[in-house]
C-alpha cells in the first residue's frame, strides 16, 4: 500500500467530517452518552478493524474515544486508513 501525498490526504479528508491530518496520521474523536455506549462502538470498530486487518491507535476515557489511523508499513497515511475511517463513521452513525 502506497503512502498518500498530503494533497491526496487533504482531498480525502473533505469527505470525513471531524477528521484531521497531523503527525503522519489522520485523527478524530467522538463523545458518547456514557462509557457503555463508547465501549459498544469500540467493540463494533474492533470487529471491523479485524476484518480489514488494519487496527487503529485509540484511547478511551469514560465517554470519549480518540482515534488515530496510519499505515505503519507505508510510514504514513494510505487508502487503507481512509477505508477504515469511512467504516468507523458508518459504525458511529449507526450506533
Amino acid at each position: 500500500m502506497e503512502k498518500l501525498s498530503e494533497e491526496a490526504i487533504n482531498k480525502n479528508l473533505e469527505n470525513l467530517e471531524g477528521w484531521e491530518y497531523a503527525k503522519n496520521a489522520i485523527h478524530t474523536s467522538f463523545q458518547f452518552a456514557n462509557f457503555k455506549d463508547a465501549f459498544t462502538v469500540m467493540t463494533r470498530i474492533a470487529f471491523e478493524a479485524e476484518a480489514q486487518q488494519h487496527h487503529p491507535n485509540w484511547a478511551n476515557v469514560y465517554n470519549e474515544l480518540e482515534i488515530s489511523l496510519s499505515t505503519h508499513e507505508a510510514g504514513g497515511v494510505t487508502e487503507k486508513d481512509f477505508k477504515l475511517a469511512r467504516a468507523i463513521e458508518e459504525i458511529v452513525e449507526a450506533g
